[in-house]
């Protein structure tokens, strides 16, 4: 079931096209990755989600029904990579506030603060003021302030910024927790890693057009290469085969490459035939990073060639 359509959004700027024809869905209870590089209209997307920008053109369907901004905006969390806290309120007065703010009664919204704040380790943090908070302390309370009532869409952009290790798993834990009960996340990030690690499926936008649209498995896999890596037990030299060319060789580790026609059983027979103890044999699968790059710098290029021909 999907949670959220969105259909051939647009959102100009003058002459500048920051959203251009944008279409994708998201399923309920998914994490879903939403990436490109600076000035690609990731933000005007999110803003066009949460109802804080309207699209020139184009639909947002949400939970089965035409997005309307004045209702549909309590049932979303939205944590933005800017922050928005008021740095001389008390932070348990501010958390109270803007449970307030999304609907919750006053005796709800405590009870949801006190979990929140006993589950993240912040109970002594009542009386302070957001002045006084470190980067990631603060990146704390508005992750609270996001999802304490409980939102059925959540959207998280660069949530662990200015985490520690530590407590960037703690944050990283709660999202897994949150989309297993049936929230559905949106996480916007440039730290590929974190998508790998984190999310189902993934849209990748450039320039305002979507360039990638994918489970994370399913685009590591339309973009693999036929590398494999082969670690002996004994280094072998002078390695040649019609099946396969060696690309890199460190040692008893080698990655090499299928050529057309052949299998990874041709590789597999060639050093078996060689007498070689084989210890482990991988497909070498490209990174998120190394298809974003790719994929962003073909863009580039491709819109370049454009702009040069016409």
């Amino acid at each position: 079931m999907h949670l959220l359509q969105l259909k051939n959004l647009k959102k100009y700027y003058a002459t500048q096209k920051a959203v251009d024809d944008i279409s994708f869905s998201i399923e309920q209870g998914s994490i879903f990755g939403l990436l490109g590089p600076n000035g690609a209209g990731k933000t005007t997307l999110l803003r066009m989600i949460t109802g804080i920008f309207y699209p020139d053109e184009g639909e947002i369907i949400f939970n089965d029904k035409r997005f309307d901004p004045l209702n549909d905006t309590l049932f979303i969390g939205y944590m933005p990579e800017e922050r928005g806290l008021y740095k001389k309120m008390k932070i348990g007065e501010q958390a109270l506030y803007l449970a307030r703010l999304k609907g919750l009664t006053k005796s709800e919204a405590m009870e949801k603060i006190k979990y929140w704040f006993t589950r993240l380790g912040m109970e002594s943090w009542w009386n302070k003021k957001v002045e006084d908070l470190s980067k990631g302390m603060s990146q704390k309370l508005q992750f609270v302030a996001t999802v304490l009532h409980e939102p059925k869409l959540i959207i998280l952009d660069e949530p662990f910024s200015g985490l520690d290790p530590v407590n960037a798993n703690l944050i990283k834990d709660e999202i897994f927790e949150l989309a297993r009960r049936g929230s559905t996340i949106i996480f916007s990030t440039h730290r590929m890693e974190q998508v790998e690690e984190i999310c189902d499926h993934i849209v990748l936008i450039n320039q305002g057009k979507k360039i990638l649209d994918g489970t994370v498995q399913g685009i590591k896999q339309q973009f693999k290469e036929n590398l494999f890596r082969v670690q002996l037990s004994n280094e072998l030299t002078d390695v040649r085969s019609e099946a396969f060319e060696v690309v890199n060789q460190n040692a008893n580790q080698l990655t090499v490459k299928i050529n057309e026609g052949r299998t990874s059983n041709d590789v597999l027979k060639y050093f078996i035939n060689e007498n070689a103890s084989i210890e482990a044999f991988n497909e070498v699968l490209p990174s998120l990073n190394e298809v974003f790059i790719r994929q962003v710098e073909g863009t580039r290029t491709t819109r370049q060639f454009q702009k040069v021909t016409v």
